[in-house]
């Protein structure tokens, strides 16, 4: 057995909020003690130099990574690659996540994940199928000729995982409830999204098992006064999770921090929705045949239509505070309790606490990351 880790000399994100004088003991990949004023055991220190430890961010929106789209690779290694690219911001959890593709794609996707998990890549957490069970008055940048109506085989085949998290993007108002309802009895979370539902139509959704709403606000029916919406439903449910991009271009801070406003506090967290740009060094790829580019940060198709983002996790805590005014230790927790709950991951990560994973991020001046570990083990 391998001797303790003591990290020390740093703020450290506790339910408390940050905390000083505080030591954080990980033993065989887990918590196991946050002591406070007290002496640590003897093992190895790592010295905070007077940084922030917060618990790993979990993105469940991950489309690419590291110049990998995973679409175009659908593989362990483009897993791996991506999940690389994300770790350098502080994303230790993640789902790779497939956009509307065709049955070989998506049953590659969903094997490579597999393969993924069992080998141990770092931080792969499970899958997110977004698509193809989508409106295609709300499409977005995905490809409209892959959506359909699912079968029983088609849901079959995206609850075939085994292992991990399926979490699955559909439009309630184009699939029954009975069809929701088997997803969610076979172990997948169920988000709304590339949504054309009125208001009625998205709390039928709810009722039948749909637990969030994917990127509030965009590809969604808006809010007005005689017409809610999806997104007056999202803002009106009290148990359901909302996924937010604050980027400042996605949506209006405005517009967040009304839903901040409208949802009870742990039931808004942050995605990336990141293309392959982030931590690569191209700014396009390629996507249904179709070049995608990234200009100032902002990633659009050739119609000029927003395609993901080249947002990353740290970025996005930045910008929480920045943009939204939340402190510090709720935009981390926006990026990694919150996530981990809404996955059905809040009992194991998410948090620093004895018995947690240890997946963790060092934060220095400017939110920036100083390093990470997963399960114990640092990514130097």
């Amino acid at each position: 057995m391998a001797s303790p880790r003591v990290f020390h000399n740093g703020l450290v994100l506790t339910d408390r909020g940050f905390e000083p004088d505080t030591c954080v003991v990980v033993e065989d990949g887990h918590v196991v003690a946050v002591l406070h004023g007290e002496a640590p055991p003897a093992g190895e220190r790592i010295d905070l130099g007077g940084g922030w430890l917060v618990p790993g961010f979990i993105d469940v929106q991950v489309n690419g990574g590291g110049g990998v789209l995973f679409n175009n690779d659908p593989s362990p290694a483009g897993i791996a690659a991506i999940g690389r690219a994300h770790r350098r911001f502080g994303t230790t959890g993640f789902l790779p996540t497939l956009i509307s593709d065709d049955d070989a794609t998506l049953r590659r996707a969903i094997a490579a994940t597999r393969e993924a998990i069992a080998g141990g890549v770092p931080g792969v957490l499970g899958i997110h199928l977004e698509g193809p069970y989508l409106s295609p008055a709300r499409h977005g940048t995905h490809d409209a000729r892959q959506f359909r109506m699912p079968t029983d085989d088609d849901i079959a085949l995206a609850t075939a995982l085994g292992s991990g998290v399926t979490l699955v993007t559909l439009a309630p108002e184009r699939v029954p409830a009975a069809a929701i309802r088997s997803l969610v009895a076979r172990g997948a979370v169920v988000s709304a999204g590339h949504t054309d539902a009125t208001y009625e139509e998205a709390r039928a959704g709810l009722e039948a098992g749909i637990t969030g709403f994917t990127h509030l606000y965009n590809a969604m029916t808006p809010l007005q006064g005689r017409a809610p919406g999806a997104v007056g439903a999202a803002l009106d449910d009290a148990t359901s999770w909302c996924g937010i991009i604050v980027d400042g271009v996605h949506v209006h801070p405005a517009s967040l921090r009304v839903a901040l406003a409208a949802k009870a506090r742990g039931k808004v967290f942050l995605v990336t929705d990141a293309m392959p740009m982030v931590g690569g060094d191209r700014p396009e790829f390629s996507l249904y045949g179709e070049t995608i580019t990234a200009v100032d940060g902002v990633v659009r198709n050739a119609a000029g239509a927003l395609a993901g983002s080249a947002l990353d996790m740290a970025s996005a805590v930045r910008n929480t505070v920045r943009l939204l005014g939340l402190p510090l230790d709720e935009a981390c927790r926006m990026a990694a309790q919150y996530p981990a709950e809404f996955l059905g991951l809040g009992g194991t990560h998410g948090r620093i606490a004895p018995g947690y994973r240890a997946d963790l991020a060092w934060l220095g001046a400017d939110v920036t990351v100083r390093g990470t570990w997963i399960a114990g083990h640092t990514d130097a």
